[in-house]
């Protein structure tokens, strides 16, 4: 049994890093390949969603039903573009977020804290995006848009897979979930966990403290900062 009292979960997109819109561009590329529809993405709100629920709301826009067949296509063709768009430079901003990889490495380094994910993103996606910038490696496990279109749903999958790999009981306060939009916000405070918001996506700190985080960051680079909060 792991001594750790707290466990942490991370959101990727915006949060941890970004990739130059790879995960657009590559769902683009799935949805025009399976379904013949070119740019489906147009229109969609993708910041804080699951891939699943983008998913969703991509084939109504276009006029198709996200049946369990159609579902896994896409997911797959998915992964495989993404597999291939996130070596592309893209546009706009690709980089690990400030301070994140110090405070990966500080938290690391406690016993009294686990690490994990929480992401709309599905599993795979996940790791291509993260194994990409060298991150994936300090995360033992996580809650992803494989698991459930509703991203409130996510934090309990994350418990129980972190209790399987030891963790011991905690009580919710203990659960942190660390994002950069009102969703990430939305999903801690329906499990009773604690929202650490942090401003390097694409709501500013007022939208975040507005969405009921109490705990916000212009981002993650003043290290001691953060560790105060999760210790």
């Amino acid at each position: 049994m792991l001594k750790c009292r707290k466990l942490v979960l991370f959101d990727i997109d915006g949060t941890l890093v970004l990739t130059g819109g790879a995960g657009m561009r590559a769902m683009n590329r799935a949805c025009e390949e399976i379904v013949g529809h070119v740019d489906a993405l147009q229109e969609v709100p993708l910041a804080g969603r699951t891939d699943w629920i983008i998913l969703h709301d991509t084939l109504s826009r276009i006029g198709h039903e996200l049946d369990e067949r159609l579902f896994a296509d896409l997911r797959d063709s998915y992964l495989k573009h993404l597999a291939s768009e996130i070596l592309e430079p893209g546009r706009g901003v690709k980089a690990v977020m400030p301070g994140v990889r110090d405070v990966l490495d500080a938290l690391e380094r406690r016993d009294d804290i686990f690490l994990g994910l929480l992401t709309g993103n599905f599993e795979q996606g996940a790791r291509i995006k993260l194994e990409h910038f060298d991150l994936w490696r300090y995360f033992r496990c996580g809650a992803f848009g494989d698991d459930a279109a509703d991203r409130n749903a996510l934090v309990p999958f994350a418990v129980e897979r972190a209790r399987a790999q030891g963790l011991p009981a905690i009580p919710s306060d203990q659960v942190f979930v660390v994002g950069d939009t009102p969703h990430d916000v939305a999903c801690a405070l329906a499990a009773g966990a604690v929202p650490v918001g942090v401003a390097t996506g694409s709501s500013t700190v007022d939208h975040l403290r507005a969405s009921g985080a109490s705990i916000v960051f212009h981002d993650l680079g003043d290290v001691p900062a953060v560790l105060r909060v999760l210790g």
